[in-house]
Protein backbone atom coordinates (compact mmCIF):
# COMPACT_ATOMS: atom_id res chain seq x y z
CA UNK A 1 0.00 0.00 0.00
CA UNK A 2 1.62 3.32 -1.03
CA UNK A 3 1.91 6.15 1.38
CA UNK A 4 -0.22 9.84 1.31
CA UNK A 5 3.36 10.73 1.01
CA UNK A 6 4.30 9.07 -1.99
CA UNK A 7 1.26 10.08 -3.69
CA UNK A 8 2.10 13.82 -2.69
CA UNK A 9 6.27 12.94 -3.89
CA UNK A 10 4.45 11.86 -7.57
CA UNK A 11 2.81 15.35 -6.99
CA UNK A 12 5.83 17.25 -7.13
CA UNK A 13 7.84 15.09 -9.58
CA UNK A 14 5.11 16.39 -12.33
CA UNK A 15 4.40 19.56 -10.65
CA UNK A 16 7.98 20.34 -11.98
CA UNK A 17 6.94 19.79 -15.61
CA UNK A 18 5.91 22.91 -15.77
CA UNK A 19 8.90 24.76 -14.85
CA UNK A 20 9.49 27.96 -17.17
CA UNK A 21 5.84 27.99 -18.77
CA UNK A 22 3.72 28.52 -15.84
CA UNK A 23 4.93 31.98 -14.38
CA UNK A 24 3.57 34.46 -12.79
CA UNK A 25 1.65 31.04 -11.97
CA UNK A 26 2.70 28.53 -9.04
CA UNK A 27 4.05 24.69 -10.34
CA UNK A 28 1.70 22.06 -9.34
CA UNK A 29 1.13 18.63 -9.73
CA UNK A 30 -2.34 16.90 -9.21
CA UNK A 31 -2.87 12.88 -8.80
CA UNK A 32 -5.85 11.04 -8.35
CA UNK A 33 -6.66 7.51 -6.11
CA UNK A 34 -8.77 5.46 -6.56
CA UNK A 35 -9.01 2.21 -4.28
CA UNK A 36 -5.13 2.69 -4.05
CA UNK A 37 -4.83 2.95 -7.41
CA UNK A 38 -3.22 6.04 -9.90
CA UNK A 39 -6.20 6.79 -12.42
CA UNK A 40 -5.35 10.36 -13.25
CA UNK A 41 -2.69 13.12 -12.89
CA UNK A 42 -1.68 16.48 -14.53
CA UNK A 43 0.08 19.52 -14.52
CA UNK A 44 -0.60 23.38 -14.73
CA UNK A 45 -0.32 23.89 -18.26
CA UNK A 46 1.55 27.13 -19.78
CA UNK A 47 0.12 30.06 -18.47
CA UNK A 48 -3.56 30.86 -19.08
CA UNK A 49 -4.26 27.11 -19.47
CA UNK A 50 -5.76 24.58 -17.48
CA UNK A 51 -4.37 23.67 -13.63
CA UNK A 52 -3.32 20.58 -12.32
CA UNK A 53 -6.50 19.14 -10.79
CA UNK A 54 -8.45 19.88 -14.09
CA UNK A 55 -5.87 18.40 -16.19
CA UNK A 56 -5.84 15.29 -13.57
CA UNK A 57 -9.79 15.13 -14.05
CA UNK A 58 -9.63 15.15 -17.85
CA UNK A 59 -6.96 12.12 -17.75
CA UNK A 60 -9.16 10.39 -15.71
CA UNK A 61 -12.18 11.15 -18.33
CA UNK A 62 -10.04 10.40 -21.06
CA UNK A 63 -9.13 6.68 -19.70
CA UNK A 64 -12.56 5.84 -18.36
CA UNK A 65 -15.20 8.28 -19.95
CA UNK A 66 -16.47 10.98 -18.38
CA UNK A 67 -19.88 8.54 -17.01
CA UNK A 68 -17.67 5.73 -15.01
CA UNK A 69 -14.92 8.43 -14.72
CA UNK A 70 -17.68 10.82 -12.52
CA UNK A 71 -18.71 7.64 -10.64
CA UNK A 72 -15.02 6.52 -9.64
CA UNK A 73 -14.41 10.19 -8.97
CA UNK A 74 -16.52 10.60 -5.92
CA UNK A 75 -14.77 7.27 -4.63
CA UNK A 76 -11.40 8.96 -4.91
CA UNK A 77 -8.74 11.10 -2.85
CA UNK A 78 -7.15 13.92 -4.89
CA UNK A 79 -3.77 14.41 -3.98
CA UNK A 80 -2.37 18.22 -5.40
CA UNK A 81 0.59 19.86 -4.03
CA UNK A 82 -0.94 23.52 -3.70
CA UNK A 83 -4.66 24.51 -2.35
CA UNK A 84 -6.98 24.37 -4.98
CA UNK A 85 -7.71 27.84 -6.38
CA UNK A 86 -11.06 29.54 -5.25
CA UNK A 87 -11.30 32.52 -7.27
CA UNK A 88 -12.01 33.60 -11.26
CA UNK A 89 -8.60 34.38 -13.02
CA UNK A 90 -7.47 32.89 -16.40
CA UNK A 91 -9.25 29.41 -15.51
CA UNK A 92 -12.47 28.83 -13.55
CA UNK A 93 -12.04 27.97 -10.11
CA UNK A 94 -10.43 24.43 -9.46
CA UNK A 95 -12.27 23.83 -5.71
CA UNK A 96 -15.83 24.32 -7.41
CA UNK A 97 -14.83 21.67 -10.14
CA UNK A 98 -13.74 19.37 -7.36
CA UNK A 99 -16.77 20.25 -5.66
CA UNK A 100 -19.23 19.73 -8.30
CA UNK A 101 -17.42 16.37 -8.90
CA UNK A 102 -18.49 15.57 -5.35
CA UNK A 103 -15.25 13.70 -4.81
CA UNK A 104 -14.27 11.96 -1.51
CA UNK A 105 -11.60 13.64 -0.19
CA UNK A 106 -8.45 16.43 -1.22
CA UNK A 107 -5.12 15.96 0.66
CA UNK A 108 -3.20 19.61 -0.27
CA UNK A 109 0.36 19.96 0.43
CA UNK A 110 0.45 23.76 1.60
CA UNK A 111 -1.75 26.21 1.69
CA UNK A 112 -1.46 29.18 -1.29
CA UNK A 113 -0.18 32.17 0.03
CA UNK A 114 -2.24 34.29 -2.36
CA UNK A 115 -4.89 36.45 -0.75
CA UNK A 116 -7.62 35.34 -2.98
CA UNK A 117 -6.58 31.53 -2.39
CA UNK A 118 -5.55 31.04 1.00
CA UNK A 119 -7.54 28.99 2.70
CA UNK A 120 -10.77 30.06 0.57
CA UNK A 121 -10.27 26.51 -1.83
CA UNK A 122 -9.89 24.78 1.46
CA UNK A 123 -13.33 26.08 2.86
CA UNK A 124 -15.35 25.82 -0.26
CA UNK A 125 -14.24 21.89 0.07
CA UNK A 126 -15.28 21.30 3.23
CA UNK A 127 -18.47 23.30 3.11
CA UNK A 128 -19.46 20.77 0.49
CA UNK A 129 -18.58 17.71 2.87
CA UNK A 130 -15.45 17.29 0.83
CA UNK A 131 -12.83 15.75 3.76
CA UNK A 132 -9.88 17.72 3.61
CA UNK A 133 -6.23 17.11 4.94
CA UNK A 134 -3.53 19.87 4.92
CA UNK A 135 0.20 19.52 5.47
CA UNK A 136 1.70 16.42 3.58
CA UNK A 137 5.25 16.77 2.17
CA UNK A 138 4.43 21.21 3.30
CA UNK A 139 7.91 22.37 3.15
CA UNK A 140 8.71 20.14 -0.33
CA UNK A 141 5.58 21.94 -1.70
CA UNK A 142 6.60 25.40 -0.36
CA UNK A 143 10.03 24.75 -1.93
CA UNK A 144 9.12 23.40 -5.21
CA UNK A 145 7.29 26.96 -5.55
CA UNK A 146 10.04 29.00 -3.97
CA UNK A 147 9.52 31.35 -6.56
CA UNK A 148 5.44 32.15 -6.11
CA UNK A 149 6.15 32.66 -2.77
CA UNK A 150 8.59 34.92 -2.56
CA UNK A 151 7.04 36.79 -4.94
CA UNK A 152 3.64 37.05 -3.08
CA UNK A 153 5.17 37.43 0.43
CA UNK A 154 8.06 40.00 -0.62
CA UNK A 155 7.04 41.55 -4.01
CA UNK A 156 9.88 41.06 -5.77
CA UNK A 157 11.02 37.95 -8.21
CA UNK A 158 12.90 35.32 -6.85
CA UNK A 159 16.50 36.04 -7.11
CA UNK A 160 19.14 33.09 -8.22
CA UNK A 161 22.97 33.83 -8.69
CA UNK A 162 25.11 32.50 -10.90
CA UNK A 163 28.39 32.40 -11.91
CA UNK A 164 31.13 30.65 -12.49
CA UNK A 165 35.31 30.76 -11.10
CA UNK A 166 38.37 29.12 -11.18
CA UNK A 167 39.10 26.13 -8.66
CA UNK A 168 41.61 28.85 -7.24
CA UNK A 169 38.66 31.67 -6.83
CA UNK A 170 38.85 34.01 -9.97
CA UNK A 171 35.77 35.16 -11.49
CA UNK A 172 37.74 37.20 -14.62
CA UNK A 173 41.04 38.09 -16.09
CA UNK A 174 42.52 41.02 -14.99
CA UNK A 175 42.27 42.63 -18.57
CA UNK A 176 38.92 43.33 -20.50
CA UNK A 177 38.50 39.88 -21.64
CA UNK A 178 36.44 36.69 -22.49
CA UNK A 179 37.98 33.70 -21.02
CA UNK A 180 35.99 30.24 -20.52
CA UNK A 181 36.43 28.78 -16.92
CA UNK A 182 33.57 26.09 -17.11
CA UNK A 183 33.04 22.83 -19.78
CA UNK A 184 30.46 22.51 -22.56
CA UNK A 185 28.17 20.70 -19.67
CA UNK A 186 28.31 23.88 -17.88
CA UNK A 187 27.33 25.60 -20.56
CA UNK A 188 24.44 23.50 -21.80
CA UNK A 189 22.91 23.63 -17.75
CA UNK A 190 22.91 27.10 -17.75
CA UNK A 191 20.81 27.59 -20.55
CA UNK A 192 18.23 24.73 -19.25
CA UNK A 193 18.40 27.23 -16.01
CA UNK A 194 17.82 30.27 -18.62
CA UNK A 195 14.58 28.32 -19.85
CA UNK A 196 13.10 27.57 -16.26
CA UNK A 197 13.44 31.47 -15.00
CA UNK A 198 11.69 34.85 -16.06
CA UNK A 199 14.70 36.87 -16.64
CA UNK A 200 18.35 37.26 -16.36
CA UNK A 201 20.31 40.18 -15.64
CA UNK A 202 23.88 41.49 -16.48
CA UNK A 203 25.61 44.70 -16.22
CA UNK A 204 27.02 46.60 -19.32
CA UNK A 205 30.73 46.21 -18.88
CA UNK A 206 29.49 42.51 -19.47
CA UNK A 207 27.54 43.30 -22.40
CA UNK A 208 30.03 45.11 -23.91
CA UNK A 209 33.09 42.71 -23.01
CA UNK A 210 31.44 39.64 -23.36
CA UNK A 211 28.60 40.21 -26.00
CA UNK A 212 26.41 37.54 -24.56
CA UNK A 213 23.10 36.57 -26.62
CA UNK A 214 21.47 35.52 -23.14
CA UNK A 215 19.19 33.19 -24.79
CA UNK A 216 18.40 28.89 -25.13
CA UNK A 217 20.45 28.19 -27.78
CA UNK A 218 21.75 25.07 -25.93
CA UNK A 219 18.66 24.38 -24.42
CA UNK A 220 15.23 23.42 -25.60
CA UNK A 221 12.48 26.23 -24.58
CA UNK A 222 11.78 29.85 -24.09
CA UNK A 223 14.24 32.51 -23.86
CA UNK A 224 14.23 34.65 -20.51
CA UNK A 225 13.61 38.09 -20.45
CA UNK A 226 16.90 40.16 -20.69
CA UNK A 227 17.41 43.09 -18.08
CA UNK A 228 20.13 45.38 -18.79
CA UNK A 229 21.77 48.09 -15.92
CA UNK A 230 23.23 50.71 -18.29
CA UNK A 231 22.87 53.82 -16.49
CA UNK A 232 24.29 55.80 -19.63
CA UNK A 233 22.95 53.70 -22.16
CA UNK A 234 26.05 53.23 -23.43
CA UNK A 235 25.51 49.91 -25.40
CA UNK A 236 25.51 50.10 -29.03
CA UNK A 237 22.38 49.71 -30.64
CA UNK A 238 23.81 47.20 -33.08
CA UNK A 239 24.99 44.84 -29.92
CA UNK A 240 23.50 40.95 -30.42
CA UNK A 241 21.59 42.04 -27.02
CA UNK A 242 19.14 44.84 -29.38
CA UNK A 243 19.32 42.52 -32.32
CA UNK A 244 17.68 39.49 -30.92
CA UNK A 245 13.92 40.22 -30.49
CA UNK A 246 12.87 36.92 -29.25
CA UNK A 247 12.19 38.25 -25.82
CA UNK A 248 11.83 41.47 -24.15
CA UNK A 249 15.39 43.61 -23.18
CA UNK A 250 14.83 45.55 -20.44
CA UNK A 251 17.16 48.62 -20.04
CA UNK A 252 17.14 50.04 -16.64
CA UNK A 253 18.72 53.72 -17.03
CA UNK A 254 19.13 57.23 -15.67
CA UNK A 255 18.19 58.99 -19.05
CA UNK A 256 14.82 57.99 -20.48
CA UNK A 257 11.80 55.91 -20.24
CA UNK A 258 11.11 54.45 -23.91
CA UNK A 259 9.21 51.33 -24.76
CA UNK A 260 9.78 50.43 -28.55
CA UNK A 261 8.61 47.31 -29.34
CA UNK A 262 10.99 44.83 -27.97
CA UNK A 263 13.43 47.28 -26.09
CA UNK A 264 11.80 48.61 -22.92
CA UNK A 265 13.98 51.20 -21.27
CA UNK A 266 13.42 52.54 -17.67
CA UNK A 267 14.30 55.52 -15.95
CA UNK A 268 14.93 55.30 -12.43
CA UNK A 269 15.12 58.40 -10.24
CA UNK A 270 18.17 58.87 -7.89
CA UNK A 271 19.33 55.80 -10.07
CA UNK A 272 22.02 55.14 -7.23
CA UNK A 273 20.09 54.78 -4.55
CA UNK A 274 18.76 51.57 -3.71
CA UNK A 275 19.32 50.44 -7.08
CA UNK A 276 18.90 46.77 -6.84
CA UNK A 277 15.61 47.11 -4.35
CA UNK A 278 14.47 49.58 -7.24
CA UNK A 279 15.29 47.12 -10.07
CA UNK A 280 13.47 44.22 -8.58
CA UNK A 281 10.22 46.39 -7.79
CA UNK A 282 9.70 47.73 -11.26
CA UNK A 283 10.22 43.26 -12.57
CA UNK A 284 7.82 42.73 -9.85
CA UNK A 285 5.34 44.87 -11.76
CA UNK A 286 6.01 43.55 -14.77
CA UNK A 287 4.90 40.02 -13.64
CA UNK A 288 8.86 38.68 -13.45
CA UNK A 289 8.74 36.35 -10.67
CA UNK A 290 12.81 34.82 -11.01
CA UNK A 291 15.47 36.34 -12.23
CA UNK A 292 18.93 35.01 -12.88
CA UNK A 293 22.11 37.30 -11.27
CA UNK A 294 24.82 36.63 -13.99
CA UNK A 295 27.43 39.25 -13.73
CA UNK A 296 29.86 40.23 -13.33
CA UNK A 297 31.36 41.13 -9.85
CA UNK A 298 30.09 44.81 -9.41
CA UNK A 299 26.59 43.66 -10.40
CA UNK A 300 26.77 40.55 -8.42
CA UNK A 301 27.89 42.41 -5.38
CA UNK A 302 25.37 44.71 -5.83
CA UNK A 303 22.92 42.44 -4.73
CA UNK A 304 25.04 40.10 -2.33
CA UNK A 305 25.96 43.53 0.00
CA UNK A 306 21.71 44.51 -0.60
CA UNK A 307 21.14 40.90 0.31
CA UNK A 308 18.50 40.76 -2.05
CA UNK A 309 18.87 37.19 -3.18
CA UNK A 310 17.45 34.09 -2.35
CA UNK A 311 20.12 31.10 -4.23
CA UNK A 312 23.59 31.05 -5.73
CA UNK A 313 24.26 28.34 -7.71
CA UNK A 314 28.63 28.92 -8.34
CA UNK A 315 30.25 26.27 -11.33
CA UNK A 316 33.86 25.87 -10.09
CA UNK A 317 36.19 25.26 -12.97
CA UNK A 318 39.02 22.61 -12.65
CA UNK A 319 41.75 25.54 -14.00
CA UNK A 320 44.08 27.64 -12.10
CA UNK A 321 44.51 30.76 -13.19
CA UNK A 322 46.78 32.28 -10.71
CA UNK A 323 45.66 35.61 -10.87
CA UNK A 324 42.61 37.52 -11.81
CA UNK A 325 39.38 39.16 -10.73
CA UNK A 326 38.13 37.54 -7.45
CA UNK A 327 35.11 35.87 -7.52
CA UNK A 328 32.28 37.12 -5.26
CA UNK A 329 31.97 35.27 -1.66
CA UNK A 330 29.12 34.22 0.09
CA UNK A 331 28.64 33.32 3.71
CA UNK A 332 28.05 29.97 4.86
CA UNK A 333 28.74 27.05 3.14
CA UNK A 334 27.49 25.64 0.41
CA UNK A 335 24.23 23.58 1.05
CA UNK A 336 24.69 20.84 -1.85
CA UNK A 337 27.64 20.03 -4.17
CA UNK A 338 27.51 18.21 -7.75
CA UNK A 339 29.68 17.46 -10.26
CA UNK A 340 28.93 18.35 -13.75
CA UNK A 341 31.51 16.29 -15.76
CA UNK A 342 34.83 17.78 -15.02
CA UNK A 343 33.32 21.07 -12.99
CA UNK A 344 31.79 21.11 -9.33
CA UNK A 345 28.26 22.94 -8.97
CA UNK A 346 28.01 24.35 -5.59
CA UNK A 347 24.67 25.47 -4.28
CA UNK A 348 23.98 28.34 -1.35
CA UNK A 349 20.85 28.93 -0.06
CA UNK A 350 20.13 32.97 1.94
Amino acid sequence: MLTKETYMKRCLDIAVLGAGTVSPNPMVGAVIVYKERIIGEGYTAPYGGAHAEVNAVHAVFARYGEEQGRAMLQESVVYVSLEPCAHYGKTPPCADMLVDLKVKQVVIGCLDPYAKVNGLGVAKLKDAGIAVEIGVLEAECKFVNRRFFTRIAQQRPYVLLKWAETADGYFAPNTPEQKWITGPASKQLLHKWRAEEDAILIGVNTALIDKPRLNTREWEGKSPKRVLIDKNLSLPTDSSLYADSETDLIIFNALKTEWKGHVKRVALENFDLYLPHNILYQLYLMDVQSIIIEGGVKTLDLFIQAGLWDEARVLVGDVNWGEGVAAPRLPGVATAEKDIAKDQLKIFYK
